[in-house]
């Protein structure tokens, strides 16, 4: 079934049949007339810009990222680069370390994407964020975000063949969710979520070049992705329970 997002485009080719009821004064009295106003095929509509925007709703709130009470994050819409029509397709940060190859015909380069980021210095966390999300029917757009989550996480588990002095463990092994930390020369703890009923992947990201000077705090990896996954329930309308 159609889901409607809050951020999708209307629909186009619509005739719109529009009543108007008019007056006219005959011989002294008051005639209505109904005059019926058929406009001409209007052109497609085009996609507002914020179509090609993730929402502010949609990011994971600095409170529930790990580490918090150490470095105060930020809410990361306020830090988010929105990067949709890229040259480049946009890529997670574990692919990156892990010297992953280029998708071919990466279905992300047909994505609405965001990416917000934290710097710090080295021996400190690193953070960064990407919401993507694949406008229209869920019906096509949710199996194309679970399919990325897919090759992602085959990405994740082979990163010794790309980087071999890196190691990665999945810790939280779920259908269309995921974390893993990644140990090496870059200590790495990835989260990814494919929310396929909204056709939208989220992936936070927190890494260390070299040993970290802040120890990673004790907490459960599954709150962190139930923290990602509430709100794009309420960014893309109708697409939870």
């Amino acid at each position: 079934m159609r889901q409607l997002h809050a951020y999708d485009c209307a629909p186009t080719g619509v005739v719109v049949v529009r009543v108007a009821l008019a007056t006219m004064l005959v011989a002294g009295s008051l005639v209505w007339a109904f005059v019926v106003v058929v406009p001409a095929p209007a052109e497609p509509e085009a996609c507002p810009p914020v179509c090609d925007q993730i929402p502010n709703t949609a990011w994971i709130g600095p409170r529930a990222v790990p580490l918090n009470p150490v470095y105060n994050w930020p809410p990361l819409a306020g830090q988010a680069a929105q990067l949709t029509g890229a040259a480049n397709p946009p890529r997670f940060r574990f692919e990156e370390v892990c010297g992953a190859r280029p998708t071919p015909q990466d279905p992300r380069a047909g994505a609405v994407v965001a990416r917000a980021t934290v710097v710090h210095p080295d021996g400190q966390w690193q953070l960064e964020a990407q919401v993507l999300h694949w406008r229209g029917d869920t019906a096509r757009g949710g199996p194309v975000a679970a399919s990325v989550f897919t090759n992602a996480l085959g990405e994740l588990r082979g990163c010794q063949l790309g980087a071999p002095l890196q190691s990665p463990s999945v810790t939280v092994d779920e259908p269309n969710r995921m974390a893993a930390v990644v140990s090496g020369p870059v200590v790495m703890h990835s989260y990814l979520v494919a929310h396929v009923a909204s056709s939208t992947i989220s992936e936070l990201t927190l890494w260390s070049s070299g040993p970290p000077q802040v120890p990673w705090p004790s907490m459960a990896d599954n709150q962190v992705l139930d923290s990602m996954t509430t709100p794009l329930c309420e960014a893309y309308i109708a697409s939870c329970p």
